[in-house]
């Protein structure tokens, strides 16, 4: 009876700290949401202003909306297991893949001449279990150099109210050229297997020693690109790329060679908008395979989250900020189209590709 009055007051002290630690937790989550905070920026508002003019299209990704998925697999060399000990790069390693061909898009239904940046995403899963996730462009440059700067060019691009918006926003971010002249000017393929695609972000492989390198990558297509006007894009129909990739899939497996670019110090690696020299060193780490081409609706693809910060052992993120805030819009733009799963067009297996 004697120790009743202590136990009490360890107890209340208990829910105390309790208490406290939920407040903190609460408070935590409220900042993060931007509750707190009105003019921070948050995942949420960069994918509320991804919405085009007429709203989101319900059940789809918010962006790069419009795409085709496959499955195949990733042959490793060996080559880049001196760079990191990421499962999938050690010495005739075999990993499976899942992946998404994709267009820079909110429209589902877009033409494809009209959508000037094509993408890759994969899922690459290796012989333990371990995964690496990655979402690449055929640009060789970001827009913009930070999350804030790509939620001011969204804002800016959808501001019908102010002709000069896009010419401010580009004499506010000189970096902007690089990516304007790029679209402007690099030739059209006719095909996702004539594309390099392009991590742009920063990150750090850790080898078995412990060595740190900050390094990009690209998947270079074994397919020789041939330029092909716009005008005949726009002839060959809204759907040609789905087309053409199903087409050459079906003939042979498409291959992409795995490129690891390895920074020099000093080589910018918080900022996607700067390309590192060309005489960087280059390591190739292996063979991206495509086997088969399965329609979006219902296929592998559809409900995978392609989140950048999802790495092997041997993987980090580096001090670009952009994966983090990939990773926080990919999240909100996933629940979203998950809630609204009854508006997605869902097709019967073997129904026809969108």
């Amino acid at each position: 009876m004697a120790d009743r009055p202590t136990s009490n007051a360890s107890t209340f002290r208990s829910l105390v700290l309790i208490a406290v630690v939920v407040v903190v937790l609460v408070a935590a989550f409220a900042f993060t949401a931007g509750w707190l905070s009105p003019q921070r920026l948050t995942p949420a508002k960069i994918v509320n202003a991804l919405a085009p003019p007429g709203g989101a299209v319900l059940g789809f990704r918010r962006n790069h909306a419009k795409g085709i998925c496959f499955t195949g697999g990733f042959e490793s060399n060996g080559a880049a297991a001196a760079l990191s000990k990421a499962p999938m790069f050690a010495p005739g390693a075999s990993s499976a893949v899942t992946g998404r061909f994709n267009l820079a898009t909110q429209d589902p239904k877009a033409p494809d001449a009209t959508v000037r940046v094509r993408g890759l995403s994969l899922r690459i899963v290796a012989p333990d279990g371990s995964e690496w996730r990655t979402a690449m462009i055929d640009a060789p440059v970001f827009p913009v150099a930070t999350p804030q700067a790509f939620y001011d060019l969204l804002k800016a691009s959808a501001d019908k109210s102010d002709p000069d918006a896009m010419k401010n926003f580009a004499a506010a971010h000189p970096s902007f050229g690089n990516f304007v002249a790029w679209a402007g000017s690099a030739p059209w393929t006719g095909s996702f297997a004539q594309e390099q695609y392009n991590s742009l972000n920063s990150f750090i492989f850790t080898n078995a020693a412990g060595q740190d390198e900050a390094v990009r990558w690209s998947f270079v297509p074994a397919a020789h690109p041939e330029a092909v006007p716009p005008d005949q894009l726009k002839a060959r129909g809204d759907n040609f790329l789905d087309a053409d990739i199903t087409q050459r899939v079906q003939s042979a497996p498409q291959r992409w060679t795995l490129v690891v670019t390895v920074a020099n110090p000093g080589d910018p690696t918080a900022d996607p908008t700067q390309a590192w020299p060309e005489d960087r060193r280059k390591v190739e780490a292996g063979t991206l395979v495509v086997n088969a081409i399965e329609p979006e609706p219902d296929g592998p693809c559809r409900d995978l989250n392609f989140d950048p910060t999802v790495l092997p052992p041997g993987m980090h993120v580096s001090d670009d900020p952009f994966p983090a805030a990939r990773s926080a819009a990919y999240a909100v733009s996933f629940d979203r189209r998950t809630a609204e799963d009854k508006d997605y067009p869902h097709h019967p297996a073997g129904g026809d590709t969108p």
